[in-house]
């Protein structure tokens, strides 16, 4: 049960940046456009796509998934002061404690790993066998 309740949990965490680094895919444009109107270059675009979507895909597949996390949990924080920090404004307070509450996420996860529902888990197991046999 533990398994598939990380699985899940993976799933939950892992949708949001799988979608977003999509949806930033298909709006390049309006999207280097935001970061700049932030203060930020729009060079940096293309890794926070990466991110978004390397990471997500890391979590999802449960791969690298405590570095991921970690990764994951700073890029949390970070967007959530560069993006959320209007706190006058409330839905930008909303969005701040949302990644706030990811970022927690983030950090149970790099704790406890992804489960034995995920690439890291078979890769151990993967590794054991290649020591019974040599």
């Amino acid at each position: 049960m533990q398994n598939f309740t990380l699985l899940i949990g993976r799933l939950g965490l892992a949708l949001i940046f799988i979608l977003s680094g999509v949806g930033k895919l298909m709006a390049y444009a309006a999207t280097a456009k935001l970061l700049v109107a932030q203060g930020l270059p729009s060079g940096l675009l293309p890794l926070v796509i990466f991110v978004e979507l390397g990471g997500g895909l890391a979590i999802l597949c449960g791969l690298a998934t405590r570095w991921a996390a970690v990764g994951l949990f700073f890029y949390s924080i970070l967007t959530a002061v560069v993006f959320h920090g209007h706190f006058a404004d409330h839905e930008q307070w909303i969005n701040f404690m949302k990644n706030l509450a990811i970022a927690g996420g983030f950090l149970v996860l790099a704790v406890h790993g992804a489960g034995g529902l995920s690439l890291d888990a078979w890769r151990t197991r993967r590794k054991q066998k290649q020591k019974i046999f040599f």
